[in-house]
């Protein structure tokens, strides 16, 4: 790690896993299960037919993958909290800040995406309701997952502004107890 900047390969690795969580769940959203209305004249009821559901496939692997893009992070900067101190000052400031705020978005967006998949999976194949005037297919309503996709992108940008000025408050640590313990060197007193 040179200068506070951090590990390329974290910063690399964070960034396509969020990614790939965006596009899954910009894929979740494009295929989401739409329901059409049949009538048997058998039975003279009416029921509900659903296309595939991929869509749930894809929000549980948005969820993964943005699961696994913030438990890297978390792990190798040991949350924050039980790894090397950081230094007073700003940087350590702007860590704390941009670390509560990338939990938060990351929970909103992991609620988003797991929520919107239990929901698509959740589909009423018949009911009874034979003389219903205003039958409709329950569906999941638009732009669940698309919400989830846009605090996917918060989270990744977060969590890169995180890891950089948590690097910057490690190494800055490790800067100033070197410079303290050096100028000690040398100070005996005369003889």
């Amino acid at each position: 790690m040179g200068e506070g900047k951090g590990s390329t390969l974290v910063h690399l690795l964070v960034i396509v896993l969020s990614l790939v969580a965006f596009g899954f769940a910009i894929a979740a959203e494009r295929q989401r299960s739409v329901g059409r209305i049949e009538k048997d004249d058998r039975t003279n009821g009416t029921y509900c037919v659903y296309n595939s559901d991929v869509a749930t496939g894809y929000g549980v692997g948005g969820f993964l993958f943005l699961l696994s893009g913030e438990s890297l992070l978390m792990g190798i900067t040991r949350c924050m909290c039980f790894g090397r101190p950081l230094a007073p000052g700003g940087n350590r400031a702007w860590s704390i800040i941009y670390f509560v705020s990338s939990w938060t978005t990351f929970l909103v967006a992991e609620a988003c995406l797991i929520a919107g998949a239990t929901k698509n999976a959740y589909h009423t194949k018949y009911r009874g309701m034979i003389y219903a005037q205003n039958f409709s297919c329950e569906a999941l309503r638009k732009g669940v997952f698309i919400s989830g996709a846009v605090f996917v992108v918060v989270t990744m940008i977060l969590n890169v502004y995180y890891y950089m000025y948590f690097t910057k408050a490690t190494t800055t640590q490790a800067a100033h107890k070197a410079n303290r313990s050096s100028s000690t060197v040398g100070m005996a007193g005369y003889a």
